[in-house]
């Protein structure tokens, strides 16, 4: 029979009180530095805010040189270049991920896996201007005019595809965003895919389904949390990409009924004139418009908790 040593017991104690304390602290602290963040900004937001009220969020009018600010157009164009993106990055996401989980020969699988992770390691500058000299002159050239041409003439869509062939614009951002947030929605779903046990695909297979019965009622029923939250963290990177929307969208303060326009975003607005901004309400302006985002993202992320405690909830009622 085993003696444990009082002493040794005592230090383990000490040790476990320790090691309680320091994550706890760890946690607590993250708290602190997000409500450090959002105080700050709130602080500096304040002037504009006082100022010019709810105005600051429903007008497009953005002119330094009269101080008249508002965000709207901003508010737009981020929200709608992160919508194109996710529109084109979660179907192709979700195509990579069941190809090299379910079809990919063994041979093709790290190949194309490790470039999909390389993909996610490029600086947000290098598609930047990957964009702006190398996707926007063909988007200019090639896909700009066949929309205006075969999509532009249709009523009700036809408005988001009419206008000049400007190559840059809301709609090259958000091809941009698409490749940028396309890697961590892979992975994600990738690695979601794989924790689905064998025996669950290999008794779908003896049943007789097919290769897309299978996924579409074993796979994705046992994933779909996993692929809420890789959706979820390619969504929060398109919010808050800067670099890469500043070169090809633009940089214009208006809204457009067409997709082809020029516009700007929350990130790429500050990121051009806050070096510029001179006086207490044009920088409290653009510290407003980092508010706005924090609380965008933030909103983001409580939907996304929302949806996947339904989604695990839903799962074990199922059950």
């Amino acid at each position: 029979m085993a003696i444990i040593d009082p002493r040794h017991a005592a230090r383990q104690l000490i040790f476990e009180r320790v090691f309680r304390s320091a994550t706890l602290a760890a946690a607590i602290l993250v708290l602190l530095i997000l409500g450090g963040v959002a105080a700050s900004l709130l602080r500096g937001a304040w002037p504009a805010l006082s100022h010019f009220g709810i105005k600051f969020v429903t007008r497009e009018v953005w002119n330094p040189v009269t101080d008249e600010f508002g965000a709207l157009a901003p508010i737009y164009g981020t929200l709608v270049t992160s919508l194109i993106a996710m529109v084109l990055a979660v179907p192709t996401g979700f195509g990579i991920a069941l190809f090299l989980t379910e079809l990919c020969p063994p041979w093709l699988k790290r190949p194309i896996g490790v470039s999909v992770e390389l993909l996610a390691a490029v600086p947000s500058i290098i598609f930047g201007i990957w964009g702006l000299f190398v996707l926007a002159p063909v988007v200019q050239r090639h896909l700009q005019p066949w929309l205006i041409s075969h999509i532009g003439p249709l009523p009700g869509i036809g408005r988001l595809f009419q206008g000049p062939p400007f190559g840059i614009g809301i709609l090259t951002a958000g091809l941009v965003l698409a490749i940028m947030v396309l890697p961590f929605i892979a992975a994600t779903m990738r690695d979601v895919f794989d924790t689905v046990p064998p025996m669950l695909k290999e008794s779908g297979y003896g049943l007789g389904a097919t290769t897309w019965e299978v996924i579409w009622h074993v796979v994705v029923p046992h994933s779909r949390v996993g692929m809420v939250g890789g959706i979820m963290l390619g969504l929060g990177r398109a919010l808050g990409e800067t670099m890469a929307v500043t070169f090809v969208i633009g940089n214009a303060h208006r809204i457009s009924a067409s997709i082809l326009a020029p516009g700007t975003t929350i990130s790429s607005a500050i990121a051009n004139e806050f070096t510029e901004a001179v006086g207490e309400l044009y920088t409290s302006s653009l510290i407003a418009l980092g508010l706005l985002l924090f609380i965008i993202t933030f909103t983001v992320i409580i939907a996304a908790q929302a949806m996947l405690r339904r989604l695990e909830r839903r799962a074990l009622s199922s059950a």
